[in-house]
């Protein structure tokens, strides 16, 4: 069970005007050792209210370093924290690293990927990037970046690095808005007919073996939709959602619909080996019962985007309303994001050990 552990923070530069690259070090207990393309979930108290956040680690595995880019986003509060007074010396609270935007990597393959990033979509992309050129020295990856202009671009100067470093295995296309490009193709918004262009002048897509795609939701819809189209499987096509076009929780399928008082449901919760019952209704999610119960589960953005709150289900029927962070086996193997899921049956009976 994924608990909080202090973090040192060694070191916080900028890699543009409002993001900012964070350098952690474990203090006492936790694993922080990761697989490139996770994440970490931090929690921090502002004026009485815990708010936790979770940001990509932007580091190669090989590195032998945690760090984390994290971009200021409007009314952010975290974020907003992070850039203007996060610094050296400070510790943050964080779980152990999560996440399944990633595919095993294997060194006597020859593999070719290509991956798509949209603003700060580019961090865990970017770990991914360093890990996958190091540990296969035979992969080439591709990448195609988007961005509003050039004065937006995270990590440019540790693109071009790379791009040095392994000289014709790895390339990067920007994609720009509003800033002027060379080539025409290279200016606008990434999405379906775009992609569709790139890959009929400048992207073998019939080579590519796999591909990750981390961005906005509909710019990610529309690149995978042209992947599909040019023959990829969605086996093929890796996603990572940093921004939910979901509000949260979506209106629930009418069968759930009781005009009356809403029906009760037995929840039983296990977590770090005990097993709590709850006295909940069918209009809680499974998350929301258990932080009313004091039971302290996992959690992260609350928005099904995260996999932070990922349960199994080991009785009773669970609706699980938005879901941007489960692969269909994991649905198929009764995992849940507790944040989207509400109780159907009388009782329900949920694990958050088994992961």
């Amino acid at each position: 069970m994924p608990r909080f552990h202090p973090l040192e923070v060694t070191d916080v530069r900028k890699t543009i005007r409002d993001a900012v690259v964070v350098t952690l070090r474990p203090v006492e207990s936790g694993d922080f050792r990761f697989t490139q393309g996770q994440y970490l979930t931090f929690r921090r108290d502002f004026d009485g209210t815990e708010i936790r956040r979770s940001y990509s680690i932007c580091s190669g595995v090989q590195e032998n370093t945690l760090q984390v880019g994290i971009k200021r986003v409007a009314d952010g509060a975290f974020s907003s924290w992070a850039n203007d007074t996060l610094a050296p010396g400070m510790v943050l609270e964080a779980m152990e690293p999560m996440g399944a935007f990633h595919t095993a990597l294997d060194p006597d393959s020859a593999r070719q990927y290509l991956g798509f990033a949209g603003g700060s979509g580019i961090t865990p992309i970017l770990s991914i990037i360093k890990t996958t050129l190091d540990a296969e020295p035979n992969a080439r990856f591709t990448l195609v970046y988007a961005n509003r202009g050039v004065h937006t671009i995270m990590f440019r100067e540790e693109l071009e690095d790379l791009k040095n470093r392994y000289m014709g295995r790895f390339s990067v296309i920007h994609v720009l808005e509003s800033d002027a490009q060379e080539i025409e193709l290279f200016h606008g918004r990434v999405d379906e007919a775009k992609c569709a262009a790139l890959f009929e002048h400048w992207i073998d897509v019939s080579a590519v073996d796999v591909a990750f795609i981390c961005g906005p939701e509909p710019m990610m819809l529309g690149i995978a939709a042209a992947l599909r189209a040019h023959g990829l499987t969605d086996a093929q096509i890796k996603f990572e959602l940093f921004a939910s076009g979901q509000p949260g929780r979506l209106p629930k399928r009418a069968t759930a619909q009781n005009a009356g008082e809403a029906k009760p449901t037995r929840l039983d919760v296990i977590i770090d080996g005990a097993r709590r019952t709850i006295e909940t209704t069918r209009d809680s999610s499974i998350l929301q019962a258990a932080i009313d119960a004091s039971l302290d589960p996992p959690f992260s953005c609350t928005a099904g985007v995260c996999s932070t709150c990922k349960c199994k289900v080991l009785e009773g029927e669970v609706e699980m309303v938005a879901n941007h962070a489960l692969e269909d086996y994991e649905v198929a193997q009764g995992y849940r994001l507790s944040c989207q899921s509400y109780p159907m049956s009388a009782r329900v009976v949920v694990d958050y050990d088994l992961h």
